[in-house]
């Protein structure tokens, strides 16, 4: 008899990017080896926050639907999607509203599957972090085994970014957080400075389970140049590329920054693709800045992105100072497995900046600084050299192939 799985998570499948694609990645690769899976998650809203087609005329109530993954051998994944509030412009109190929201809702679907046949685990995936007071609800009715796995460090954030700026409630929330950490029975984080991080807030083993890539689906493609035609570039042009959520942790600014100090090369295009809160005002700036060489691009399909991130001649991976270790690079992986040559901001001693150095994987350096990121980018275009490239892809072979990363994550659920 296969053993049965319950995922609650705030983002899930169809979303392409953040920590919907993972938890619909996981599910899928749980499923396949065998894992009969139920999902307790929210209609997919990321990055746009608005709910996607075609699930914006039944998005105000609960909706099952089955879904069918490749390699399946125990039936369909049951998917259940909670109604929450989902703002058009997401500060730091409507975030808050949103969670607690979409939390309230996922409360009354689990209180529904207590009286349904057990599941054997329940996974909770955070943000949002409250969602473990439901694992822990389950764990105590059915006694099942609960896994808590930490994608953001929500709170630190929040009080490091100043969206919640009341001591008060960063104290509360953290003593919840302390208690669904105690009550857990295995939890995990995707970066070595989180779990110093995690392990500091309640003394406890914390498990390495990080993000992974498909490297049979992101390789290295040569011939970059006529990849570039594909996108409406020349093949002359050097391409630098930011792929990712917009939002305002990722300090993008700085890129804009660097076109301007760089306008001068006919032949440089920035590109930014992806969705996000901060977009518009990423925009604004560009026409107020009459910078021709900035480029936005959508969300690319699956089926294309392995191109168009083998088009990239550099790519970006940014943070703010303050974002160091509260969370990992979700973009860095796929980045990584194309072989690709990335400018990568992290403090010294940090988790990111250790591995890349360790590595020789990247470029290093530090956050918000325009001056390094410029003169880092005019490196890298000029540079000849490809062992960066090489030891990225080798690196993601070796540590993050999903197969390898599963092999030691289905230890814990055996």
């Amino acid at each position: 008899m296969s053993k049965r799985v319950l995922l609650i998570g705030g983002n899930f499948y169809p979303e392409l990017t953040g920590i919907g694609k993972y938890n619909g990645e996981m599910i899928d690769k749980l499923a396949s080896l065998g894992y009969h899976c139920t999902v307790v998650t929210s209609f997919p809203y990321y990055p746009h926050w608005k709910v996607e087609v075609p699930y914006t005329k039944s998005s105000r109530w609960f909706k099952k639907e089955l879904k069918t993954s490749p390699g399946n051998a125990s039936g369909s994944i049951e998917i259940f999607r909670c109604p929450h509030y989902i703002p058009k412009k997401p500060t730091g109190l409507k975030r808050v509203i949103s969670d607690f929201s979409f939390s309230f809702a996922a409360f009354l679907k689990i209180f529904q599957l207590l009286f349904w046949k057990k599941y054997d685990f329940v996974l909770v995936v955070a943000p949002p972090f409250q969602l473990g007071l439901l694992g822990i609800l389950y764990k105590k009715v059915k006694g099942a085994k609960f896994f808590y796995h930490i994608q953001d460090l929500q709170i630190d954030a929040a009080r490091d970014f100043e969206l919640i700026r009341s001591e008060f409630l960063i104290g509360l929330l953290f003593k919840v957080e302390k208690f669904i950490l105690k009550k857990a029975d295995i939890v995990s984080s995707i970066s070595q400075g989180m779990i110093k991080k995690i392990e500091m807030k309640h003394p406890r083993e914390v498990f390495f389970f990080p993000n992974w890539v498909d490297t049979l689906l992101f390789f290295p493609i040569p011939g970059k140049e006529m990849l570039k035609r594909e996108f409406g570039f020349e093949t002359t042009d050097k391409i630098i590329l930011y792929s990712g959520a917009i939002g305002e942790k990722q300090g993008l600014e700085a890129i804009l920054e660097s076109a301007k100090a760089l306008e001068n090369y006919p032949d440089l295009k920035f590109v930014i693709c992806g969705s996000g809160p901060y977009k518009e005002k990423l925009e604004e700036i560009k026409q107020n800045s009459n910078l021709e060489n900035v480029i936005f691009f959508p969300l690319q399909p699956l089926e294309k992105l392995n191109f168009f991130l083998n088009m990239a001649d550099v790519h970006l991976v940014l943070q703010k100072a303050n974002a160091t270790d509260l969370v990992m690079p979700s973009k860095l992986s796929a980045i990584l497995s194309v072989g690709g040559t990335a400018i990568i901001t992290a403090h010294e001693g940090s988790s990111l900046y250790e591995v890349v150095a360790d590595h020789q994987m990247g470029i290093l350096i530090r956050p918000e600084e325009p001056a390094s990121l410029i003169l880092a980018i005019e490196q890298a275009l000029k540079s000849k050299d490809q062992t960066v490239g090489k030891n990225a892809r080798l690196y993601a072979e070796q540590y993050l192939s999903i197969d390898g990363i599963f092999r030691k994550y289905i230890v814990h659920l055996q």
